[in-house]
């Protein structure tokens, strides 16, 4: 495996598990994120909300293929995570509460980065119709 290969694996492979364990912590409503969630203002439907698209994006970024969810995924990984950590800095939390979602961020960026081809939406290439 090259380093790039390597570096993708252990990427999504830590984007995965992050999102699935805590999409599935909030679809179950686990007592530590619910505290969370209201210290940072947030109502409680919004853990069913977050919890669905953080298993269903984990999912998308793990299958094979699927290039454009997989493109919708990975943003959403990212406004999910850089909203968390404006949100806990909005509201006075420390400095390490705010830079755990930034490095997640940080592998989710490398995970889209590195990906495969195979993985990736192809580039589009427009001709202009003759009339």
């Amino acid at each position: 495996m090259s380093a790039r290969q390597i570096a993708y694996v252990v990427t999504t492979l830590l984007a995965v598990l992050a999102f699935a364990g805590s999409g599935v912590a909030n679809l179950v409503r686990a007592e530590h994120l619910a505290s969370d969630m209201a210290h940072l203002g947030y109502p409680p439907y919004l853990m069913t909300v977050l919890g669905t698209w953080k298993v269903l994006g984990a999912i998308t970024i793990a299958l094979p293929g699927l290039a454009r969810p997989k493109e919708w995924a990975y943003a959403g990984m990212i406004f999910d995570l850089t909203g968390a950590a404006a949100s806990r800095a909005a509201t006075g939390d420390g400095g390490a509460m705010v830079l755990v979602p930034l490095v997640i961020a940080c592998a989710v960026a490398a995970s889209w980065a590195t990906r495969p081809p195979t993985r990736r939406l192809a580039a589009a290439i427009t001709t202009p119709r003759s009339t």
